[in-house]
Order: structure tokens, then sequence, then C-alpha cells
């Protein structure tokens, strides 16, 4: 016969917080984030970990280059939607890659012989305002000269005039040599007041650039997520269709982690994939979703590096309803959390799991990260703000941005949800919908990381270590669901919240 679960399946709406004793010492400003990203052994320290407990989730609405951007700066990872052509997946890893580093290879060049109409192009093309000029137009050619928007004026200058007729020439640059350390070039930079750093080897090759702004944007974003070239980390979807062509072109635009995207990841097909990039690239790859201790166990013995948890608890999923799987957030949290503490026990192998939907209000990050969640991705919470690639809307009175799941006519991702059929979507487990317009991502996510803060004093907890085994979690009714909202009064219609 069928095996029954009798206890209900629960959703973080229905658990608070209890307080611990505040110590003195448990003030925001000494809470720390960080948490590991991908699995590693006892006493050892994770490959790669978050700065912030917070990954965006692979969906077309939601992460793309802009997202990624902006959450690494920011301390999290966005995980590039996989829906779409390998080619061009790929291109949004090398934009995130390329977009900030110490030592940056040249990806706009020229050569003197190439014309104004060249250097606007390339401008419109790139978005890049410094052209590097070398002999034979690459990245690593004999430097030449430079050119920047103070080198031409499109009002006054013919567009067929010749680069080498108003470039800054090699002669009258400031470089660095082949072996600087960037605090080096960093103070070069502010010696001399330039933009950028030109790196050259002995025979005048172009090796990299340097420039002041990224020396700026660091000071500013100190919590920023980066790899060992001070580039920004970057995760990409796959599927388990085409991962044998997609992987490797990931991979070579320099993607830091993958993560198979599935609805139910309980699955041989999954098993296959991580096995793959396990066995061919050096790479750290996710797999999911799951909800039980037995998908759970089945995926980390596959080799995954970390685990999703959550099947139907997204606000546009609608899988639930339309094939009667899933399970609520709260309960299969608890349930996995409990299966990787008992591998981590066994094995000395701690395996981070991500919590994966069911979250509506802030205060639920903090219930899935005090159950044992390493970190969380989120959909609709990142689609409201500027950074998704989404149209912002007016509808009647209010903005809005559109936000749809990966399981809708729109999205039409078939092989998120393939179990070896036809090559087309049956049925919807998505829907296309609106969500409120929120403003930049930085001044929410501040707003949100507060409220985990305040709460992890609360609770007496300054690491999300120290939550999970400090946390006591209680069971509320459905009549103290309705005492914990405001009641009983007549709401004004501004709070300190909407100012």
């Amino acid at each position: 016969m069928a095996t029954y679960y009798l206890e209900p399946s629960r959703t973080f709406s229905e658990f608070l917080l209890i307080p611990n004793l505040t110590t003195k010492a448990c003030t925001p400003a000494n809470v720390k984030l960080k948490t590991p990203l991908v699995k590693f052994n006892q006493g050892e320290e994770p490959a790669i970990s978050l700065n912030i407990p917070f990954s965006s989730a692979v969906m077309q609405a939601v992460s793309d280059d802009g997202m990624a951007i902006a959450l690494a700066r920011s301390g999290g990872i966005s995980f590039i939607f996989g829906s779409q052509s390998i080619e061009s997946e790929a291109q949004m890893v090398r934009k995130v890659k390329g977009y900030k580093a110490g030592f940056v290879v040249s990806r706009s060049n020229l050569t003197p012989d190439h014309t104004l109409s060249d250097v606007l192009a390339l401008k419109e093309e790139t978005g890049h305002s410094t052209v590097a000029i070398t002999d034979d137009g690459t990245a690593n050619g004999v430097l030449l000269g430079i050119v920047t928007g103070r080198d031409y004026r499109k009002s006054r200058d013919p567009l067929d005039r010749p680069i080498h007729q108003f470039m800054t020439p090699f002669d009258k640059l400031i470089y660095g040599q082949s072996g600087i350390s960037l605090s080096e070039a960093n103070n070069l930079i502010w010696d001399h007041k330039l933009n950028c750093l030109p790196i050259v080897d002995d025979q005048q090759r172009l090796e990299t650039l340097v420039f002041r702004k990224d020396y700026d944007e660091h000071k500013e974003n100190p919590m920023e997520l980066l790899d060992g070239n001070k580039s920004y980390i970057v995760g990409a979807g796959i599927n388990t269709k085409d991962y044998k062509d997609r992987v490797p072109a990931l991979v070579e635009a320099g993607v830091d982690i993958l993560v198979i995207d599935s609805s139910d990841g309980y699955s041989e097909y999954q098993r296959e994939t991580v096995q793959y990039v396990k066995e061919n690239f050096n790479v750290k790859i996710g797999a999911g979703n799951v909800v039980d201790r037995e998908g759970f166990l089945y995926l980390v013995e596959s080799g995954a590096d970390f685990v999703k948890v959550g099947i139907g608890g997204g606000s546009i999923c609608i899988t639930r309803e339309q094939k009667g799987i899933g399970r609520g957030q709260a309960s299969a949290i608890m349930e996995v959390v409990e299966a990787r503490d008992q591998y981590f026990k066994e094995t000395g192998t701690y395996i981070p799991i991500c919590s994966d939907g069911g979250i509506v209000h802030d205060y639920h990050v903090t219930l899935a990260l005090a159950m044992g969640a390493d970190f969380v991705m989120l959909g609709r919470y990142f689609a409201r703000f500027d950074e998704s690639p989404t149209r912002k809307l007016k509808v009647g009175n209010n903005f809005v941005k559109e936000y749809w799941g990966e399981g809708s006519n729109r999205a039409r991702n078939w092989q998120r949800y393939d179990t070896g059929g036809k090559s087309k979507l049956l049925f919807e487990e998505g829907v296309d919908s609106y969500v409120p317009y929120a403003g930049s991502l930085q001044e929410n996510l501040d707003k949100t990381i507060g409220k985990i803060k305040s709460t992890m004093c609360n609770c007496g907890s300054l690491s999300l270590e120290e939550l999970r085994s400090k946390a006591r979690i209680a069971l509320v009714s459905a009549t103290s669901l309705v005492e914990g909202g405001a009641h009983d009064v007549i709401l004004k219609e501004s709070s300190l919240s909407e100012e």
C-alpha cells in the first residue's frame, strides 16, 4: 500500500521564533551572514562561500547578467537562466566575469588605421568608453595608444578620421610593467590621476587594463562576491537535455558554479548530468529540487555540491495544483536538514542546502536559515527591482514589473519539466503575472538584511551557524496568525515602510 505522511505539510507562516537572551554583544553590526555555497569536509573551508545568504532564481524574468552583477556586488549570487540559447547564456556569463576585475583583459581593441566611426560602433556594442589601440587590433598586440571619450568630439570630428590622428600615443601614456601588483597599479592610478592604467610586457605587448572605477566600486561595496582574479562570481542554470553542449560553453565563458534547473530533481537524469560534469570539468554543480531525505541523499551520492529544496512553493508555481506533487516548504526543509546533519555526522562532509520557494515575508528567510538552510533562492523578491530584466509598466495607479514562471507558456522551458517525453510543454506549471515595482535592489536588500540581523540578535545569535544551533521555533495556531498582524484598529494610509 502507499506510504502516508499524516503530519500536515507545513509552511513558514506556521512558525515563529522564540527569543533567546540578547547580550550586549548582539548588535546588528556584529552579525555575520557568511555561508557556504558548496560542500566541504570537516575542518576545511568551502571553495565558494556567499557573503549574504541570497541567490536569485534560475528564471527568465529574474536572473540575467544585470541581476548577476548587482547581486554579486552585494555579496550574493545569481544563477543565469538556462532557457535560452547556449551562446546567449555563455555571453551573459562573459559579461559578468568581465564587468569588474582587478586586471581586466581588454575587450575593446582596434588598430591605428580604424576610424572614429569604428570607435563609436564598438562603444555602442560593448558599452566601453576606453579602447586599446594595438598593432593587430587584438587584446595582446603591441600597444600603440589608447582612445577615450576625451580624445574626440562627435560634433566636430569627421567619422572617417583615422584613429592614429587623435589617439593618445604610447609615448604619452602612463603604464605598468608585467608583474606589477594590483596595489601598485592602483597607486599609479591615484598618483597620476588616471582613469585607466594599461599593463604591458617587456615587448610592449598589452596584457591587461586596470580601471580607477573598479577600485572605487570595491570600496563602496565591501561585501562583493569575488573570485581570485577580483571578478564577480556567477552561476548558471543547465538542464538534463543539452548539458553536453551547454556545460563546455559555460565553463569556457568562466562560470563559477552550475545548477540543474528542474521542478523535480529526484531523477536518474540529474544523476547522469552531475556525474558528467564531475568527470569532465573542474566546476561546482548544485542539483534539485527535492523535498525529502531520499531525494537529498540520492543527489548527494550522485556528487552534487549543494542541493535545492522545494517543489511547488513559488508564487508563480502551480505544480501542486496541476500535478498534485510537492510539499510545504517548512516541512521539506526540516526533513532534508535532518538528513544533511546525519550525513555530516557519518561522513564528515557538509552539504549546503538552498531553500527555493515559499518565501512570502522577509522573516521567512530568517526562519528558513534557522531551520537549517544555508541560503535561499528567491524569484518574486528580485523580480520587483530595477535590476531584473523585465519591463516596468503602469497598471491602474501602480507601477509593476512583469514576472512569469519557467513552466508558463511564455517561458516554454519544457526541458525543466522533461521526463523523457516529447520536446514540448504539454501543460503549464507556472503562470504569467505582475509583481509590485519596488525600486533598486540595494535599497530593498539592505532593509531585508537589516530585519534578518535584528531577528538574529533577538535570538542571541551572531552567525548563521549559531542561529541554527540556538533557534527555538514554535508552531502557531490559525488564531495566533491573525493576532500577529495589525488588528482591531483603523489603519492610516501611510506608514514608515511606505515612506
